[in-house]
């Protein structure tokens, strides 16, 4: 699935993922610090990629991880920073959402530290009943 809108391109498929960018970036953002390329890709390899591309330029990423039938989590998601204010991050979520494979999901999950306003806008909220989530967290797992 594809969508090109000014010259900027979403692509949904995994054949188009620069892994080496998406990594260069994950690597230095605050979820994924120090995380191997290896692991990004088998992360890629597991899921549905979404790259946002500026002539042929990979500046943006996300990804959802599913079962195509009842529930998915979206991760990873960026915009180089010498792209944004540009609506390029709702570029990349309007694809997202509108994807065939994500459609008629029970539930999308997301963890966000700063960007609430951009996912708000496409319809998530905090949890409805927080008390029945619970998780395993291991910080720093990818550093040395």
């Amino acid at each position: 699935m594809q969508h090109d809108q000014g010259g900027i391109r979403v692509s949904s498929d995994p054949a188009e993922v620069d892994v080496d960018a998406v990594h260069a970036f994950l690597t230095t953002s605050y979820w994924a610090e120090g995380i191997s390329r290896e692991l990004v890709a088998r992360a890629i390899t597991g899921s549905v990629p979404f790259s946002l591309f500026d002539d042929g330029r990979q500046i943006g990423f996300a990804r959802v991880i599913t079962d195509g039938a009842t529930y998915g989590y979206l991760a990873d998601v960026y915009v180089l920073e010498s792209h944004r204010g540009r609506g390029l991050g709702k570029q990349l979520m309007a694809s997202v959402m509108s994807h065939p494979d994500l459609q008629g999901l029970r539930r999308l999950g997301l963890v966000t530290r700063d960007a609430h306003a951009l996912y708000q806008g496409f319809g998530f909220v905090g949890l409805a009943r927080p008390d029945r989530h619970m998780e395993i967290t291991r910080p720093g797992m990818y550093g040395p």
